[in-house]
């Protein structure tokens, strides 16, 4: 079993990156898998939780920018009440968030899904 808090802010500290950001999620949305925007603020966690016994936590982005320029670098823990925390610490940060849903996403005006799409383009940079 795998759970985690797939989401993403809903306030970035990059506008670039939450633009090129939210352009993926009909993508996502369509292939069957599920986000939420998280609203109090940044929310730059990388957790997850497999099998109640292992949880792998960092500050790792999986792209290439994160893995080759930024020297990133995640930690694997083995330990059930440890993962049982951050399960509840996940938990919390979704109850705190809204999810996205594609009727949400086709309330977005035109001009906004062009914007997003082109900033989409420079993702493999930002």
């Amino acid at each position: 079993m795998v759970g985690g808090a797939a989401g993403a802010p809903a306030r970035n500290d990059s506008a670039f990156v939450a633009v090129a950001s939210r352009s993926y999620y009909p993508r996502l949305l369509n292939a069957g898998g599920h986000t939420d925007e998280s609203t109090p603020g940044l929310l730059h966690a990388k957790t997850l939780c497999v099998d109640h016994q292992v949880c792998p936590i960092g500050s790792t982005n999986l792209d290439l920018r994160s893995f080759d320029l930024n020297f990133e670098n995640n930690i694997l823990l083995q330990d059930a009440q440890t993962t049982l925390a951050v399960r509840e610490r996940q938990n919390s940060y979704i109850q705190q968030s809204h999810p996205v849903t594609l009727a949400y996403i086709q309330a977005w005006p035109w001009w906004l899904r062009i914007w997003n799409n082109l900033l989409a383009t420079l993702s493999p940079v930002l």
